[in-house]
């Protein structure tokens, strides 16, 4: 019997706002051993972003090229006008490899994803957050927002949120509470690994 372990694809799953990317940073620092892949997008970068870091810019007929040759796992046009995407090839490689791959991605992108990896290779995970109001004022705390985008970014949040049921799990992301809410999100990463 081998005792080498499984591949596990982890989606992290919630609207804008909810904690997806501070859970996977501190994922980041806490587990080395995990892959963490690039999306790619074709937005702007905020101020903060480095391309290659979270993701790589680029233009919207590269995407398009990218999504004709079936070289993204899922994506999905968000917002309005952008395209996000998950590449395929460095997650398949990461799971033959039996290693834990840690995805941050939307309802559509998880709903697109399940199914394609197998049940076994794949976990999902939605952070709940405690309301709309909860929500809008994380968002504002990244920056000034227009208040057709904020809309646009609340009726989204509202059809994810309806949809979490269909995630193995939902954790709730209280605001200040990341240690927590990281640690349970590991106990369920070790869980999923054995079974």
């Amino acid at each position: 019997m081998s005792n080498t372990q499984k591949g596990l694809l982890v989606l992290i799953v919630g609207p804008s706002g909810s904690g997806k990317g501070t859970v996977v940073s501190a994922l980041k620092k806490r587990h080395p051993d995990y892959v963490f892949p690039v999306s790619a997008t074709t937005r702007d970068p905020r101020p903060s972003e480095v391309d290659g870091q979270v993701y790589r810019f680029i233009s919207k007929e590269n995407f398009e090229q990218g999504i004709d040759a079936g070289d993204f796992l899922e994506w999905a046009e968000v917002h309005k006008n952008n395209y996000y995407g998950t590449p395929k090839q460095p997650i398949l490689d990461a799971l033959d490899a039996g290693k834990v791959v840690v995805r941050e991605v939307d309802i559509q992108g998880f709903l697109s994803i399940r199914q394609v990896i197998l049940r076994e290779e794949l976990v999902s995970i939605f952070l709940l957050v405690k309301d709309l109001n909860e929500l809008k004022s994380r968002i504002l705390r990244r920056g000034k927002m227009s208040d057709e985008e904020m809309a646009r970014r609340m009726v989204s949040a509202e059809k994810e949120i309806a949809e979490a049921y269909k995630c193995n799990y939902r954790v709730e992301s209280p605001q200040g509470q990341i240690p927590r809410i990281v640690e349970e999100v590991e106990g369920i990463i070790e869980k999923s690994r054995r079974v």
